[in-house]
């Protein structure tokens, strides 16, 4: 499959971006399942709160194949680790949901089925979403949902109709509007996963991806000139105090959130699982791409995709599989659409009206045009800590950032080689 990031743009338009989704960091809950063990039964593993959306589907797949489906809610960052257990005992699922940077690793743990899908049906999906679900040139899921950060602001503290465009224009606009307790556009970049819109847009990069969905996991550019030149960028706003100290660290996703939600934020960088909090506490506000970079790109951020996927200890792993294609069809993905509001990356689908007409998924398609899969080896468990620490040392002013980022890219290679060894 080649390769092609760069999709017409009217597909993009409404580019599927998870409208409600689960944020980095944020934690799901549990049931308890039962065996998957016949040959007239599926188990199937739907995330929190997401179950309405398929139970059409369910009921149709039911009666047109003489099966029954058992459909159970578990948190979508869990259920990796809950297969782990359940798989092996015969208690587990004949079909999972996960985010794809789970693929990786759930593959090389033997823990997933390769699916034989053909290229019909994988050319429904956009290629980038699908190299998502492959390793190693072999697909292992179809995706359900995509999910990108953008920028939200509030209407009552920004003139819409006189929006800053770049970077720069909304440093300008901090520094105007930031004095008694009151600021212009934050962003938690003292960690990569929102950093990367800086880093990324700059040319910085983790590890570079070919046609296949493999990564070069020893091509590391967290610390090439682009991502210092991001690093140095992004300290700006922290030394000239456009940000507060209170958003570096482990809360400060949590205070951004605050100031925001009590109007003394303008405008800061979050994803779809924000959409409903932020309504929910009163805010008039919009939806936009991230602002152009100085240097005229598009600032970049990470794409994360939620699939559908067959367990490799299933008894009905055909059964299984062809659920998995008859769920993330054209109809039943426009109906889970309707239904939850997360937006399957399915290119008819992206040009309906249904979700051209949404206004929040028309800003979150354009940022998805510039937005790099987040990476699914298992190596890439190695490289959160090691460079959000060097921002953290950015943010704080306690270390230069060509440094900060070398350290880090030397601690990411050090722990990938003695922890991954291939």
């Amino acid at each position: 499959m080649k390769k092609n990031k760069f999709l017409h743009v009217s597909a993009l338009t409404a580019v599927a971006v998870a409208l409600t989704a689960c944020g980095p960091g944020e934690d799901d809950g549990t049931t308890t399942d039962e065996a998957s063990t016949g040959t007239d039964k599926l188990i199937v593993w739907e995330d929190i709160q997401k179950s309405d959306g398929i139970t059409d589907a369910v009921e149709q797949f039911e009666k047109e194949h003489d099966v029954e489906i058992e459909v159970i809610e578990k948190g979508l960052a869990t259920q990796i680790e809950d297969l782990r257990l359940d798989g092996p005992s015969g208690s587990g699922p004949d079909v999972i949901t996960i985010p794809h940077d789970q693929i990786g690793t759930a593959v090389t743990e033997g823990l997933l089925k390769e699916l034989t899908v053909s290229d019909e049906v994988t050319s429904t999906f956009t290629e980038e979403t699908m190299l998502s679900q492959m390793v190693d040139g072999k697909v292992y899921g179809l995706p359900k949902a995509v999910e990108t950060s953008v920028l939200f602001y509030n209407k009552e503290l920004v003139d819409e109709n006189n929006l800053p465009e770049t970077l720069d224009d909304w440093h300008d606009f901090s520094t105007e509007a930031t004095k008694d307790g009151q600021y212009g556009f934050l962003a938690k970049w003292d960690s990569i996963y929102y950093a990367q819109s800086v880093i990324g847009g700059y040319g910085g990069y983790v590890f570079p991806q070919d046609a296949d969905g493999n990564y070069d996991v020893t091509d590391i550019g967290l610390n090439n000139e682009g991502a210092v030149e991001g690093g140095e960028y992004i300290k700006t706003f922290f030394e000239e105090g456009l940000f507060p100290a209170g958003i570096i660290g482990e809360q400060g996703i949590n205070v951004l959130d605050s100031l925001f939600t009590e109007q003394k934020a303008a405008a800061v960088i979050s994803g779809p699982w924000s959409f409903s909090p932020y309504a929910e506490a009163g805010v008039d506000y919009g939806v936009a791409p991230l602002p152009k970079l100085s240097n005229g790109e598009n600032m970049s951020s990470f794409l994360g995709v939620k699939s559908y996927n067959v367990s490799s200890y299933s008894n009905n792993a055909d059964l299984a599989e062809e659920f998995v294609e008859f769920l993330t069809n054209f109809e039943n993905s426009k109906k889970r659409f309707e239904i939850t509001q997360e937006v399957p990356p399915i290119i008819e689908l992206m040009e309906d009206p249904l979700v051209t007409d949404n206004e929040n998924a028309a800003a979150m398609s354009e940022q998805s045009l510039y937005a790099t899969l987040t990476p699914n080896v298992p190596e890439m468990a190695e490289v959160w800590t090691p460079i959000d620490n060097a921002l953290g040392l950015i943010a704080t002013d306690r270390g230069d950032v060509s440094q900060a980022f070398d350290e880090a890219v030397e601690t990411i290679k050090s722990q990938i080689e003695a922890n991954h060894s291939r």
